[in-house]
């Protein structure tokens, strides 16, 4: 189990499961914040603090709930579905404690251009 939180620590959060490898998206939202993302499905993340911090933001097409703290500012995770429609969440492995993402496996995703 992996443990994370945002930068204040007011949003926490655990997920179930090992990452070693990541999706780097070179979207215009994913690179602006360098997001690290590590997809497992929805269940295995548990929000384990009050979520009246946890604030929203979508775009685009309007299909992922891009997490983040209306405190700080760090966006942890965001909510969305699968190509096969099942509830998946988008980690951000820079959000995780314990993790050394320079040991994780990078792929690149051409965001910008699908």
């Amino acid at each position: 189990m992996q443990q994370g939180s945002c930068h204040c620590g007011q949003i926490r959060f655990e997920v179930d499961g090992d990452v070693s490898q990541v999706l780097e998206c070179n979207c215009s939202h994913c690179s602006r914040k360098g997001y690290l993302l590590w997809f497992v499905p929805r269940a295995q993340l548990r929000i384990t603090s009050p979520t009246q911090s946890l604030s929203t933001y979508k775009f685009n097409k309007h299909v992922i709930a891009h997490h983040f703290c209306a405190n700080c500012g760090c966006a942890p995770f965001g909510f969305g579905a699968s190509p096969k429609g099942e509830e998946t969440a988008a980690v951000n492995a820079r959000c995780l404690e314990n993790v050394d993402i320079n040991a994780l496996t990078r792929i690149p995703y051409d965001g910008r251009n699908v």
